[in-house]
């Protein structure tokens, strides 16, 4: 057997070979399904450093191959939140995908970019499912590296709306407005820095404020306008009563939100109805009355493999990236 050279991807290297959204909604999509009954996926483990609100997860993920070659792989990542005061980015991840026949590894990736790519694409999926046809306005609450990284699948799925950023950081939020009155999609583009007055009338909400103590929770009567809330930040904004409310309450794994659910995590939320997957396989119960839809994804590392599975091809495609010596 000829083994080749260990694949190693920086973070630049990564974005050079990211497929562009149309594919990487197919990827998003392809994983959701395949959690149903192609994939493992033990709950997340990890670590706790000293870090005020740091925390780490180890992700290993398997795709039982079909026609196709299966995939093997993890992703660890750790935040730390008060790396911003050091100027250093607070989340770090790294990707290793291995020969699913095999076990040999073939590549590390930065899973930087990954992370941020692959999120906004099963948003992408959930906005291309449940966002009412008629979608008017859409509220993204976060200007971060998930707003930024949401806002060509926004661009592309909610094309002629409105669209309203809210941060907490007016600087932020403005930057990522200007960015998405130059996409040329939008109908109009503002920002604010009062996400209770962002999400008033809007018919989708998104919310991705970063993690840690002080939550930005909005009242639930703020979101009676909202058909399809997807919460990409846990429940840092996205109140229990709501949940309770929906008529469809929907996540990427659903033992994985069960597992992170305590005293401060998803306090109060009701069990998931169903996983993204199931809904779109029509193997979900059926809607409880004609409520909102909210869709809270935590993150799973399949999605991670499989977005740097397709990144590997292209980038040995392409010949992108450094060969290591084993």
């Amino acid at each position: 057997m000829s083994v080749p050279p260990l694949l190693y991807l920086s973070a630049a290297d990564v974005e050079a070979a990211m497929p562009a959204v149309d594919e990487r909604l197919a990827l998003a999509r392809k994983t959701m399904t395949a959690l149903v009954h192609d994939a493992e996926l033990p709950p997340k483990v990890g670590v706790h450093p000293p870090a005020p609100g740091g925390f780490t997860a180890a992700m290993p993920a398997l795709l039982r191959g079909h026609d196709d070659a299966g995939l093997l792989g993890m992703k660890w990542v750790v935040v730390f939140p008060t790396n911003d005061r050091l100027g250093v980015r607070a989340i770090h991840a790294t990707v290793v995908i291995n020969d699913a026949d095999t076990g040999l590894p073939l590549a590390i990736l930065d899973g930087a970019p990954i992370t941020a790519q692959r999120t906004a694409a099963v948003s992408g999926v959930a906005l291309a499912e449940w966002a009412p046809p008629d979608t008017r306005r859409v509220a993204m609450i976060g200007a971060g590296v998930e707003g930024h990284s949401h806002l060509e699948v926004v661009a592309r799925l909610c094309a002629g709306t409105e669209l309203v950023i809210a941060s907490r950081h007016a600087e932020r939020a403005g930057a990522l407005a200007e960015r998405a009155r130059a996409t040329g999609r939008f109908d109009t583009v503002s920002s604010t820095t009062d996400p209770r007055s962002a999400v008033e009338g809007a018919d989708v909400v998104i919310t991705m404020v970063a993690f840690g103590p002080n939550r930005q929770t909005l009242p639930a009567e703020s979101l009676r306008s909202a058909r399809l809330v997807v919460g990409v930040d846990y429940d840092m904004c996205v109140p229990a009563d709501f949940a309770h409310g929906a008529s469809r309450f929907l996540t990427d794994d659903v033992d994985q939100l069960l597992g992170a659910r305590h005293d401060e995590v998803f306090a109060g939320y009701p069990d998931p109805d169903a996983s993204i997957g199931q809904a779109l396989l029509g193997e979900a119960p059926a809607a409880r009355g004609d409520g909102p839809i909210l869709v809270s994804h935590l993150g799973v590392g399949l999605a991670d493999v499989v977005f740097a599975a397709a990144i590997v091809d292209r980038a040995r495609a392409d010949g992108i990236g450094l060969h290591l010596p084993r």
